[in-house]
């Protein structure tokens, strides 16, 4: 089993910034794909931005350019560094993790959630 905790989230002001965090830790050695999803209301859950244990990511295309993903290996930890936010990035943040790119579609290790609030 994984067990992935966030910090980072809460309430901001359109054009702000927040920074997500996500640590992990129990089963770490079969996890080669960390990231996040969100999940607004009345939406389904989608894949925000995850990153590979040799560096490569992957974005949804409502977040290039202003959100950033990075991974401390060392501290089992990601970052997701969200600038120029939108009142429609408001939604609980989830930390996730996987084995594989499929396990990531279908069924990745989840985190708490956090929420995000993005004020007009």
């Amino acid at each position: 089993q994984v067990q992935l905790v966030e910090s980072g989230g809460g309430l901001v002001q359109a054009g702000g910034s927040l920074r997500l965090s996500c640590a992990a830790s129990g089963s770490i050695f079969s996890i080669n794909y960390m990231g996040w999803y969100r999940q607004a209301p009345g939406k389904q859950r989608e894949s925000v931005a995850r990153i590979g244990s040799g560096g490569t990511t992957n974005y949804a295309d409502s977040v290039k350019g202003r959100f950033t993903i990075s991974r401390d290996n060392a501290k089992n930890t990601v970052y997701l560094q969200m600038n120029s936010l939108k009142p429609e990035d408001t939604a609980v943040y989830y930390c996730a993790a996987a084995r594989s790119p499929t396990n990531w579609g279908i069924a990745p290790y989840w985190g708490q959630g956090t929420q995000v609030t993005v004020s007009s």
